[in-house]
C-alpha cells in the first residue's frame, strides 16, 4: 500500500508501481546482503592475496553502500516504503549468509555467486519496469546490471 496521502500521478498505475517496488525491494535486500557479506570478507580475509582482496572488497562494499540508497530512494519515489530491517532482508534476499570465515578463494567464489544473484534479481524486475514505461527504474536496473556483471567478471578472473 502506498504511504503517501497525496495521489501519485507519474504515468504508472498503482498495480505496476507496486510490482516494480516489490521487485526493487528484492533487489535492495540482495544488494544489502551482498554489501554485508563483502564488508565481512574485507575484515576477515587472510593469505597471500590479503592486500589485493582487502582493497578490492573495500571498493566493492563502498559501491554497494551507495547502491542501496539509490534503490531505496527509487522505491520511495514509486510511493512505497523501502524495506530496511535484517528481518525483511532475510525474507527477501536470494543470497545466503557466509558460514564462518571462508578461505580467500572461497570468499571470491561466494562473492561471484552473490554478484550474479543480484544480476538475476535485477534482470527479473526489468520486464515489469519496461512494460510500464518506467524509464528511471529501467535506467537504475541497467546500471546495476553493468556494475554487477563487471564485478563478477573481475572476481572470477582471480580464480
Amino acid at each position: 500500500m502506498p504511504v503517501s496521502s497525496i495521489p501519485i500521478n507519474i504515468g504508472i498505475d498503482e498495480k505496476n508501481r507496486q510490482q516494480i517496488a516489490d521487485g526493487l525491494s528484492r533487489l535492495l535486500a540482495d544488494t544489502y546482503t551482498l554489501y554485508l557479506k563483502t564488508h565481512n570478507f574485507h575484515w576477515n580475509v587472510t593469505g597471500p592475496m590479503f592486500q589485493t582482496l582487502h582493497l578490492m572488497f573495500e571498493g566493492q562494499y563502498n559501491e554497494l553502500a551507495l547502491a542501496v540508497d539509490a534503490i531505496a530512494e527509487r522505491i520511495r519515489a514509486l510511493g512505497f516504503p523501502a524495506p530496511g530491517t535484517y528481518k525483511e532482508y532475510s525474507q527477501l534476499t536470494s543470497i545466503p549468509e557466509a558460514e564462518g570465515v571462508p578461505s580467500a578463494e572461497d570468499m571470491i567464489r561466494e562473492l561471484v555467486e552473490g554478484q550474479e544473484a543480484v544480476v538475476r534479481t535485477a534482470r527479473s524486475v526489468f520486464p515489469t519496469a519496461d512494460e510500464a514505461n518506467d524509464e528511471p527504474t529501467a535506467d537504475l536496473l541497467t546500471q546495476r546490471l553493468q556494475i554487477h556483471e563487471k564485478t563478477a567478471w573481475m572476481l572470477r578472473s582471480l580464480l
